[in-house]
């Protein structure tokens, strides 16, 4: 079985906040999931990404939930994250826009929310190097895992072989172990961890669950 990640998701309205998580998430995080939305796909918005910044060392993916993400694609440049996950979803064509930032030496990967069934977009996985299987509510915390979702990981890895897959919504210590062995490789966590008394051993406790060979 794979190696599974726990990245901690971070999801904040102000610079404030956002230090205080950064803060908070520093002792222990390597990976983590950062949620930036404009408005454009949600009823909310976070800090803008121009605002964004992260510890030397931390492996960052920027989730763009956005409906224009080439309005984006010069501040992603200048942050240069790990991954950036846009919205199959999205007004505009993605193709391109993956391509300039895989020219930057970005990874790239597309979101795939709860109505969208993966052979609809056979074009844009096969192009990507991260599917991020949403069962959450956009642009907050505390979303619940639909676990038949995860059904969705052996569709896409039919479509795109080895290809990253990831999972965003309600996972925690009760469910993470099934969400790994559907095949989910990246298992971002928000308030399991952000709302924990002890985030650290929360953290350590999911990765624990992902190691777990039974599914029982």
């Amino acid at each position: 079985m794979a190696i599974t990640t726990i990245a901690p998701s971070i999801l904040s309205a102000n610079p404030t906040e956002y230090k205080e998580i950064i803060k908070k998430y520093y002792p222990f995080a390597k990976r983590v999931h950062i949620d930036i939305s404009d408005g454009t796909l949600t009823n909310n918005t976070t800090l803008h990404e121009s605002a964004v910044w992260w510890p030397k060392g931390w492996t960052v993916d920027i989730h763009m939930m956005t409906a224009e993400p080439s309005k984006h694609i010069p501040d992603l440049l200048k942050l240069h994250p790990n991954l950036v996950i846009f919205h199959a979803e999205a007004r505009e064509d993605l193709l391109p826009i993956f391509d300039t930032l895989k020219q930057n030496g970005m990874r790239v990967g597309v979101a795939i929310v709860k109505g969208v069934y993966p052979g609809s977009i056979k074009t844009i996985l096969k192009a990507a190097d991260h599917a991020l299987i949403f069962s959450g509510n956009l642009g907050e915390y505390g979303g619940t895992a639909n676990l038949l979702l995860a059904e969705k990981a052996a569709l896409i890895d039919e479509i795109h072989k080895g290809i990253e897959i990831g999972w965003d919504g309600g996972a925690n210590l009760e469910n993470t172990k099934l969400i790994t062995h559907a095949g989910v490789t990246v298992i971002n966590v928000g308030s399991a961890i952000a709302k924990a008394d002890d985030p650290e051993k929360v953290f350590a406790a999911l990765n624990a669950e992902t190691e777990k060979e039974d599914i029982i």
